[in-house]
This record gives C-alpha cells, structure tokens and sequence, in this order.
C-alpha cells in the first residue's frame, strides 16, 4: 500500500524575500479526514553546472556563504531567472561566476531540494569544452575566486567535507554516474 496525497485547502504566502517565500499550507489528511498546517518555501528552481575544461579540470568556485557563515568550494550555479529555461540559467552562471563559456550544455538530471519544504527542482548539467573568454562578473552580492580541479579528486574533496553543499554533492553524484556508466538522461 502506498501513502495517499494529502488534499490542500489552502496556500497562503507569509512572507516574501528575495530569493523564495515562505508558504503556510492547510492540507487534509486522506486517512483521517483532519486538516493540519504546514509550511513550505516556495522557490524558483535552481541549476549546478559541472564545467569541464579542454583539459578534463572541473571549473569550480570558492565564495562567501552567508547562511553558513563560510567560504565554500562548489559548481557554479543560482536561481532560473523568469523565462529562462534551466540549460540558459546554467550557461549564464557559468559565464557570471567564472568567466567560462562552454561548447555545450547536457542535461545530467533534476532533484528536489528538500521536498520536506521545497517544492522547486534542481537541475544539474554539464558544459563541456569550458575555455575563460572573460572576466569573472557576479552580481552586486557575490564573490567567485575559480579554481579548477581534477574530477578524480572530487570524491575525495566530498569525503572530507571540503564540498559539503548538499545540492553541489547532489550533482556530482550526476555528474560521477554519467561518468562512470550508471546513467542520466540522453
């Protein structure tokens, strides 16, 4: 028997900030006929690119993360902006936090950050034949130093902790399955 979907009755925004808002749910139970609350964060979907140079490297990114309070070794990546599809997100952020472009973008697979709270996807992809054609040009908050690492050194970099972002692990694991055989989408 598999768990039935819950009903919803009501979806109200609370609160609004930049980059997602946050959501209270009213929700029946398909079981008990009871209503309970929730509350979600509704966001726009995300992209992680997995940038490959000629040269096989893996162009990465260290930045401030205020959340965590650290500096973080990760894929490029943001926000799909409206009316952009997730492989033109990709190529843009390529682009804004390293300053590569790439000969192509492919699809490796989507996730969904949380779906505790999370309604958006993940969308991970790799560019291959990423060359530097200009300066780094992230956006008023951010700042990106590139630094480019062998794939064989990836898992070894997610074993220490080195890259603990759960959605930059999440699509190196992608990118290690495409890699290795196991999969992904044409």
């Amino acid at each position: 028997m598999r768990p039935r979907p819950w009903t919803t009755i009501e979806r109200e925004r609370i609160q609004s900030c930049r980059v997602f808002d946050v959501q209270r749910i009213l929700a029946r139970s398909p079981r008990t006929g009871r209503s309970h609350e929730f509350f979600g964060i509704g966001a726009s979907d995300w992209v992680n690119v997995i940038p490959l140079t000629s040269e096989g490297e893996v162009v990465m990114v260290r930045q401030f993360r205020h959340g965590a309070g650290v500096v973080t070794l990760e894929t490029p990546g943001g926000i799909v902006d409206p009316g952009e599809r997730p492989d033109q997100a990709a190529a843009r952020e390529l682009l804004e936090e390293t300053g590569y472009r790439a000969g192509s973008v492919q699809p490796l697979g989507s996730v969904n950050p949380n779906p505790a709270l999370f309604g958006n996807r993940l969308h991970a992809f790799l560019a291959t034949d990423a060359i530097p054609v200009a300066e780094v040009a992230p956006g008023e908050t951010e700042e990106t130093v590139v630094e480019l690492v062998r794939p064989d050194a990836l898992r070894q970099l997610v074993l220490e902790g080195v890259v603990d972002h759960a959605l930059v692990v999440a699509a190196l694991l992608l990118f290690d399955l495409r890699r290795s055989g196991g999969g992904g989408p044409d």
